[in-house]
């Protein structure tokens, strides 16, 4: 019964996940999941106790696959590159996956709780970029450097919200990746300015 459940479980969420896909993550409703899947609204609620925890559940395993791509790089001596490759790795990761992306940028944007569990993977992430950061601003004091980190990684993931839309080659016709560098690249020039005066 509980394999039978676990089944059911991994369907819906690969439905799912082919739904953000393929027609966009404001296309995934239980109905239209339901027309997807062959299961019942009601099945879909058995599983998931509503539509958040199912998106939850789809963010974790876009979490957990953003974070295995990140490890796949190994870190050098030099600290600023290694932050330069981990951005390669994270946008090259949104632009690739850019409704999944959405659906899981949009969750942060309107969930006031998330699980301990999605937290851990948020805190893995930002725990790959720690060493290399401490190490740019080991003059820091750990509470400024953690504050500094924080508002980094913050933004980074605010502006990956434009990354999987068109709006900022509208704007500016930039390139994707040159914006996100530049933002973290000056930034850490600029705590680095701060830091001297």
């Amino acid at each position: 019964m509980n394999e039978n459940k676990e089944n059911i479980r991994r369907m819906l969420l690969e439905t799912g996940r082919r739904l953000v896909e393929e027609k966009g993550a404001a296309f995934l409703t239980a109905r239209k999941l339901s027309e997807a899947s062959g299961c019942s609204v009601g099945t879909i609620y058995n599983q998931f106790a509503n539509m958040d925890c199912l998106v939850e559940a789809l963010n974790l395993e876009t979490l957990s696959e953003l974070y295995e791509k990140m490890m796949r790089f190994r870190p050098e001596h030099n600290a600023y590159k290694n932050l330069n490759n981990w951005l390669d790795a994270f946008v090259g990761f949104v632009l690739s996956n850019p409704e999944r992306w959405f659906l899981l940028y949009n969750f942060h944007l309107r969930t006031e709780k998330l699980s301990p569990e999605y937290k851990r993977k948020i805190i893995n992430m930002e725990n790959l970029w720690k060493p290399s950061f401490n190490a740019v601003y080991a003059r820091l004091n750990p509470g400024k450097r953690r504050l500094a980190r924080q508002v980094l990684w913050l933004s980074l993931f605010a502006v990956s919200s434009f990354l999987t839309t068109k709006v900022v080659e509208g704007l500016s016709g930039i390139n994707k990746k040159t914006l996100c560098k530049l933002l973290m690249n000056t930034y850490l020039a600029g705590v680095a300015v701060l830091k001297k005066g």
